[in-house]
């Protein structure tokens, strides 16, 4: 079951539309060049949870591409309109998704396109759905990961802001074939890197790496993620770990990263707002850390990830 809402000014909480009907005009820009920015959040009994993170980044994308797309309290009428509307039609819809994750689970995506060519108005739509199962079983048993290069160095988001390096854009289809690329070679996921060897993000993830331990075996409780001046997309769900993290006595640390950074680690996940914290078994073949470590920071950190859920 699919709840779409389109943003409308003559609704302005939102107009529902047919997810099995036709919605959207094939000359809008979103579908002829991927330009639109989107975001996915997840809902739990109904309530979208880091909703203002999701929104000010939805901003910030959509500032970075110069596109003009409604404002933060026409998507919350809409959200509302759209999680309601998924709660009254699709009860039976959640009964599998609920038994294999969290209970009440739902993904809601803000799509916003630049519109049909020559109408200088963006399109934009609230769409809810369920969560695939398989995210859960990526929590629960772990990813092997590959190494891919992204194809250019860590400095080039600030040479070259029209790449749009920073921003969460509807052009996947990169992102889509690394992941289809890793599944070929009997991969789960890919984590990319630069021309200049450092560690970047994941096709649909940040990543995230700890320490137990110094150099000289002291102990330490120690998160590291990459630095956003890569060019990398800004994690939510990785932004209110680490605050979590922090509460909870772990130093904090952020990039540079490096391949060998990873494999020298206790353990490594990739994160996101659907799949929350996935533990990394392995990258390239090469074991991280040990399956125990593995386990009890996995859970350690999905408990301090939870609070903020």
């Amino acid at each position: 079951m699919t709840v779409l809402v389109f943003l409308d000014p003559a609704h302005p909480a939102g107009r529902l539309a047919d997810a099995a009907s036709p919605a959207i005009l094939a000359t809008d820009q979103g579908v002829t060049r991927g330009d639109g920015v989107f975001e996915s959040m997840l809902a739990i009994n109904g309530v979208p949870r880091k909703i203002q993170a999701h929104l000010d980044r939805l901003a910030v994308s959509a500032q970075i591409m110069d596109l003009a797309i409604p404002a933060a309290d026409l998507w919350q009428g809409a959200i509302t309109t759209a999680l309601t509307a998924y709660a009254d039609t699709s009860p039976q819809a959640s009964d599998a998704v609920a038994s294999a994750l969290a209970e009440d689970q739902c993904v809601v995506r803000l799509i916003a396109t630049r519109g049909p060519e020559g109408a200088n108005a963006p399109t934009a739509w609230v769409q809810v759905s369920a969560v695939s199962p398989a995210l859960a079983e990526q929590r629960a048993k772990g990813l092997d990961v590959l190494l891919l290069d992204r194809g250019y160095d860590s400095d080039l988001a600030a040479r070259a802001p029209w790449l749009l390096m920073g921003a969460k854009t509807l052009s996947y289809a990169v992102n889509m074939a690394a992941l289809r690329h890793a599944h070929k070679l009997g991969a789960d996921d890919v984590i990319f890197t630069s021309g200049d060897s450092l560690v970047l993000e994941g096709p649909t993830s940040s990543v995230l790496l700890a320490h137990i331990s110094d150099d000289s075996g002291v102990p330490v409780k120690r998160l590291i993620t990459p630095h956003l001046d890569t060019g990398i997309l800004p994690g939510t769900t990785q932004g209110a770990l680490f605050a979590a993290a922090k509460a909870a006595g772990w130093e904090l640390g952020y990039g540079p990263v490096t391949p060998a950074d990873l494999l020298d680690a206790d353990a490594v996940w990739l994160i996101s707002s659907m799949r929350l914290l996935a533990p990394v078994n392995t990258i390239d073949g090469a074991e991280i850390g040990t399956r125990d470590i593995r386990e009890r920071l996995s859970a350690e950190l999905s408990a301090l990830l939870a609070q903020t859920l």
